[in-house]
């Protein structure tokens, strides 16, 4: 995936041997359903939260970003076109969740004025420096959330 992702590897070593016994179990569906409850919790970031999965709030726009914005627009929110790209693209024991888009990591990791260079009238990109605004990882939330799947998992197959 290009873009920017967030690798969550299950530490499934001894858990596997032992669950391998049971009929049905599958390390890949799991990490597959670890993945869409990770997808699910960064479209609900973006969405609505407007935090880091530390919970810290996300940087405002700049003044002269602001200016070029509308009523229907809120942070990581122009149009769309990010929430619309999380995906989860997990394989094997690893949940991946992320964006291919080009930009998904700038808002991830922040840019400085000068990565960006010029519009193509030459002029400094009006809105200066982009702040990190994080939105991939794992929040306590998310952790809990996990730890339920995987004990309910267990739960099923031990029936």
């Amino acid at each position: 995936m290009a873009g920017v992702a967030h690798h969550f590897e299950l530490d499934t070593a001894q858990a596997q041997a032992g669950l391998r016994a049971l009929t049905g179990w599958q390390i890949a569906d799991l990490a597959y359903n670890v993945g869409a409850l990770l997808e699910s919790s960064t479209r609900e970031r973006i969405a609505t939260e407007k935090t880091s999965p530390e919970g810290a709030p996300w940087a405002p726009w700049s003044e002269a970003y602001a200016a070029t914005r509308h009523g229907g627009q809120s942070l990581l929110m122009g149009g769309g076109g990010l929430l619309d790209s999380i995906a989860n693209v997990s394989r094997g024991s690893t949940a991946i969740v992320g964006s291919n888009l080009v930009y998904a990591a700038t808002h991830q990791f922040g840019a400085e004025q000068g990565a960006f260079g010029t519009t193509s009238r030459g002029s400094p990109i009006p809105w200066g420096d982009i702040p990190a605004r994080p939105y991939l990882g794992i929040s306590d939330e998310d952790r809990r959330a996990i730890a339920d799947l995987v004990e309910g998992d267990l739960r099923e197959l031990l029936q």
